[in-house]
């Protein structure tokens, strides 16, 4: 018996059932749309969770704040519910400072959904929500925020987008640790920051040099308590956010003799009156060294210091020898790029034929390239009696000092030829009464394509206080300085009095007392 065929009403109620099934589908997945990949939904625009802040904060060794993430909000928007895109437009620019003719035309084009603008603050979002549009919707994020910028070449910085991973200084090297929510806090005082930090800003714009630097460390502990990178904005390589205490090496000059004296020192090739021929110069094989400054026919080992001559420096590291002095600053950590927390680091530039005229070069700074960090480092070996340090950003505690590199005694009277250097020699600009303060000058011929430029200098100071007990060494640096003459550009008109500027500063801070201040019992002090 064949079948009947539907009757009009039933094929009504089949395409009826067609259409709800239809429509429910797209409402379905509408809901789906709008539910789970767009988050919840409401009249005038919609808030996601802001979730927790990853990322740990960093801070000095005082406790400021120095990083924090802090929520913002990407903006986004669907402008086919508007009922007027143009005043939209208008509206969102106004609070969000993007541009209304940009927002304009994207809502005029095809895509349902549009951003208005990134890493909006949670003020921010308020003003948009109390402009009252529908389709508005704020995906959360973080936004990393530098409070204090005077140590931001040491903090680093994280990526502005993406994945806020770290790419410079502290953020990249203890990335793996903040990105864990471990907080970080630095040896860095933002105390003794500023004030290294505004020395340098106004020597350097004293003297119109191309950059200037400094680093403060504590000598027994290897903390660095400050460390500024500035450089002249009208360089042509300006780049302010460059560390170049740690990513650029220098032939540092006559601040490299504390190593060769030291040295001699050690292994009983000299005493402080040992005598030699300096003022006609020094030759070997066929080059002559000259000093920069007239120099008396004959000179004693700590005069040679003293007055920084390179004549008389070079003869004191030939009594070494190359194999010697070159096993000396290996084991100094002066040979290799030195490594701490901040990924920035240069490897030292060092000759490969390590012969007679090499050793006797290197012996006042020429020759060899390092960074001002790992010369820190290595100097601070040779006051803090003699043992071996690793420089560190991080707060510590007690004494750090490693295996012993030299000899106590030999740190002892390294530290007495230092105070002479700065009570009796190129350092007097250095001295500041109360606090005893040792040091050596250094006036460095910049290498140009393999030739020493005479006017254009590197000068430097390293300086450690109290001397007889060193605590802290300060170095500062200037990039060819500019003086009215020659002699004022030297390391000890420009340098050192920069170096005494930082101590007289920072000593009160690291509750140091003058003890030029200090009453002596006895002596009729009212």
């Amino acid at each position: 018996m064949a079948a009947k065929p539907p009757t009009t009403i039933q094929r009504r109620i089949v395409v009826a059932a067609g259409i709800c099934v239809l429509a429910f589908t797209v409402i379905g997945l509408r809901l789906v749309d709008l539910g789970l990949l767009k988050a919840r939904e409401h009249d005038h625009g919609h808030v996601a969770d802001e979730g927790d802040v990853v990322r740990a904060d960093i801070v000095d060794r005082n406790g400021r704040l120095l990083a924090r993430d802090l929520p913002v909000f990407d903006l986004y928007v669907r402008p086919h519910v508007f009922w007027d895109k143009a005043e939209a437009a208008r509206d969102l620019a106004a609070a969000t400072h993007v541009s209304a003719r940009r927002l304009l035309r994207a809502f005029n084009g095809k895509h349902n959904y549009v951003l208005v603008a990134r890493q909006i603050t949670p003020r921010t979002r308020d003003k948009v929500m109390s402009i009252g549009l529908p389709g508005m919707e704020f995906e959360p994020s973080a936004k990393r925020f530098y409070p204090e910028g005077d140590a931001s070449q040491v903090i680093g910085m994280t990526q502005a987008v993406s994945d806020g991973r770290g790419i410079s200084g502290i953020e990249k090297g203890l990335n793996a640790e903040l990105a864990a929510g471990q907080k970080v806090q630095l040896s860095l005082d933002m105390r003794i920051q500023y004030a290294l930090l505004h020395s340098l800003d106004a020597t350097r714009a004293k003297y119109d040099a191309k950059a200037a630097g400094g680093i403060v460390m504590n000598v027994n502990t290897g903390e660095i308590l400050a460390m500024a990178s500035l450089q002249d904005p009208k360089s042509p390589n300006y780049n302010p956010a460059r560390n170049i205490m740690a990513a650029n090496d220098y032939e540092l000059g006559s601040v490299f003799k504390i190593f060769a004296f030291a040295l001699a020192l050690q292994d009983h090739t000299i005493t402080f009156d040992t005598t030699f021929p300096v003022g006609a110069g020094f030759k070997i094989g066929r080059y002559t060294i000259h000093d920069a400054e007239h120099m008396p026919a004959v000179m004693a080992a700590k005069d040679i210091l003293a007055e920084s001559s390179n004549a008389g420096t070079a003869q004191i590291a030939l009594r070494s020898g190359p194999e010697r002095q070159r096993q000396w600053l290996q084991s100094l950590g002066l040979l290799q790029a030195v490594r701490a927390e901040i990924p920035e680091r240069a490897r030292p530039l060092y000759p490969s034929n390590w012969g007679q005229v090499e050793t006797a070069t290197i012996g006042f700074g020429h020759g060899i390239s390092v960074t001002p960090l790992a010369f820190v480092t290595a100097a601070a070996t040779i006051v803090n009696g003699g043992r071996r340090i690793e420089p560190t950003f991080l707060k510590q505690s007690g004494d750090r000092r490693g295996a012993q590199v030299l000899s106590y005694e030999t740190s002892v009277k390294m530290r007495e030829l230092l105070r002479y250097v700065v009570t009796n020699g190129t350092g007097k600009n250095a001295n500041i009464p109360g606090y005893d303060v040792g040091g050596k000058t250094g006036s460095a011929e910049k290498n140009q394509h393999g030739r020493y430029i005479a006017h254009k200098l590197l000068t430097s100071f390293c300086a450690v206080f109290p001397v007889d007990d060193p605590r802290y060494l300060v170095f500062v640096m200037l990039d060819e300085p500019h003086a009215k003459n020659a002699v004022e550009a030297l390391a000890g008109w420009s340098a050192a009095p920069l170096a005494g500027d930082v101590i007289a500063h920072i000593a009160p801070m690291l509750e140091m007392p003058n003890a030029a201040a200090v009453p002596v019992p006895g002596k009729g002090n009212s």
